[in-house]
């Protein structure tokens, strides 16, 4: 597997803690500790445009494909909603004031998970708030939907991942415990056969979404698994770390394929926070706490 660096981008004056792929898969936002968020792309990627200032860091950004707006969680104020095609910013709320630390579109609806453990659920076309649902007493960390099965899957800080049912009003599905520390890496596989879990405890769990068994269990890191990420075709899986490395999994084969770091593959000094294979080009982008995005190609990865 040969790793070619392209590209190491800056502008962000603090740890980019947020990134997502755009509507149009060419662009890809990020989002920092600056209040700072910012359109790249990809085929000018030296060239970032601000998008949004904020009063308050920025962990958490998502994009409604299906309207072109981008949801932005900021720290202590709630939800501002971007319209992409105008470039600016067309309606905000203010639903906690904890941390959000991440956001998911289903539908007509938004998910949005803070730091005191609550499930905010909005209307997109009403702007409001629909329902709160207390899920811990610690921080809802990351989520990930399944939406063939229309199940929500939500990590936590308390060590737990809490399914629910989004046909039906949310409902538990289940509980998965295992894990020794915060969750903070959460995937349904494309085909949606296996939720990955990576947490602090440095373990990248996969669980069998038939009856949510736990399948294999891997020391992957050294230190936290931040984010964890699929290819679209599901073979090849991403984990980012706080130990300034990324992983690449063959999931089928559950093998350590390469090791991206500083030393290797000119890659990140410090923790790294999140990871995403472009669907536009294929390569792999990641941010982390040195301020700085960094784009690789890496062959023979076919997305």
């Amino acid at each position: 597997m040969q790793v070619n660096k392209l590209h190491t981008l800056t502008g962000h004056n603090d740890c980019i803690y947020a990134l997502c792929e755009g509507s149009d898969p060419r662009y890809f936002y990020t989002g920092a500790g600056d209040g700072m968020v910012v359109e790249w792309d990809l085929d000018q990627p030296k060239d970032g445009k601000l998008i949004a200032k904020l009063d308050h860091s920025v962990y958490a950004l998502e994009v409604d494909k299906e309207r072109n707006l981008l949801f932005i969680g900021h720290n202590f104020e709630g939800i501002h909603v971007i319209d992409l095609n105008e470039n600016k910013e067309i309606w905000s709320l203010k639903i906690t004031d904890q941390a959000i630390f991440d956001i998911k579109v289903f539908g007509n609806e938004v998910y949005a998970g803070t730091g005191d453990g609550v499930l905010v659920i909005l209307d997109i076309a009403e702007r409001s708030i629909k329902k709160h649902i207390k899920l811990s007493s610690k921080s809802v960390r990351v989520m990930s939907i399944a939406p063939k099965k229309r199940h929500l899957a939500i990590g936590l800080s308390d060590h737990t991942i809490k399914v629910l049912d989004l046909a039906n009003d949310f409902r538990p599905i289940t509980n998965l415990t295992g894990h020794s520390n915060s969750v903070f890496g959460l995937a349904y596989s494309p085909d949606e056969s296996f939720l990955a879990s990576g947490s602090r405890d440095a373990h990248l769990k996969i669980w069998n979404t038939t009856n949510y068994t736990l399948d294999e269990d891997i020391v992957a890191h050294m230190y936290a698994i931040n984010y964890l990420y699929f290819t679209e075709n599901g073979k090849y899986l991403a984990t980012c770390s706080m130990d300034k490395s990324i992983k690449v999994w063959d999931f089928e084969e559950r093998k350590l394929k390469k090791v991206l770091d500083k030393a290797r593959s000119a890659g990140h000094g410090t923790s790294i926070n999140k990871v995403i294979w472009s669907s536009y080009t294929g390569q792999l982008i990641a941010v982390s706490d040195d301020r700085s995005i960094s784009i690789w190609q890496i062959e023979p990865i076919l997305i």
